[in-house]
């Protein structure tokens, strides 16, 4: 499970125009393989193209793992005390090498969005240990197997789409996916939804490349701060507008002090 998964009260932006039962299957009832088939339908009536549909979803399979692990969360319950110094002491040597291995790319990224190197390193670091740990599940399946449970179906249905247009635009091939349980893709972890509306190819390459790519990951990150209300030049304390933004990004009080902490640590590194 990524410390998203783990943290984040998912606020997707998607609405289907049209009511779910006009055109898919109602959730958990039937099998997982009608109701997949109703959903391509569903897809196409959404302009996704057949293609994208057929190598998309060919072959998937419900993830019984995933519901598990769905429907077995616990609530966090550590201090921010307890879980900075748990997570930031062991990351922060490493932190500081990348502001300066990725110095120019992250002065790039600054002039463009105004996001400090240090907040994208800290979100980079806890997010996926700056990329060692993006998880092993096929993010299609993960997908279509929420969207067909009925806790969170509409949310769900919603992210598979737009993994479905990550698939047709090019940016990733299916076998490519795989992130968290939940659906994060990435080296920061991004839900398809926001995969969509904030992915940046910063390196240019002609691919919004999350999964490799340390200057897409990194420009894409700071483009949904940015997104978000980040402001140029203003600090990131507990408080602060800033710190407010940092929120948006994982909604835990712990989490997001956690982010700052860390990020006002690499500010001071040598």
């Amino acid at each position: 499970m990524s410390l998203q998964s783990l943290f984040r009260a998912v606020a997707v932006s998607a609405v289907l125009t049209t009511p779910a039962s006009a055109l898919a299957a109602p959730c958990g009832t039937g099998s997982f393989e009608a109701w997949l088939n109703d959903f391509k339908t569903e897809a196409a009536t959404k302009g996704i193209s057949q293609t994208a549909i057929a190598v998309g979803l060919g072959g998937v399979t419900l993830d019984r793992s995933v519901l598990l692990r769905d429907h077995s969360q616990r609530v966090f319950s550590q201090s921010f005390e307890e879980f900075s110094g748990r997570m930031v002491p062991p990351r922060l040597g490493r932190g500081a090498n990348m502001l300066k291995q990725y110095g120019s790319v992250l002065s790039r990224i600054e002039k463009d969005y105004g996001v400090p190197g240090e907040v994208l390193v800290a979100i980079w670091g806890l997010e996926t240990d700056y990329g060692a740990n993006l998880g092993k599940f096929s993010t299609l399946r993960s997908l279509a197997t929420l969207a067909y449970d009925c806790r969170r179906t509409e949310m769900f249905r919603a992210e598979l789409l737009d993994a479905l247009r990550i698939v047709e635009r090019g940016d990733l091939a299916p076998s490519e996916m795989r992130g968290a349980w939940a659906g994060e893709l990435g080296q920061t972890q991004f839900m398809p939804s926001s995969y969509i509306k904030y992915a940046i190819d910063f390196d240019g390459n002609g691919r919004r490349d999350l999964l490799r790519s340390a200057p897409d990951v990194l420009a894409s990150t700071a483009n949904y701060l940015a997104g978000h209300g980040w402001q140029r030049g203003k600090d990131w304390e507990p408080g602060s507008a800033n710190f407010a933004v940092i929120q948006q990004w994982n909604k835990s009080e712990v989490y997001s002090k956690t982010i700052a902490h860390f990020a006002s640590q690499l500010s001071r590194a040598p």
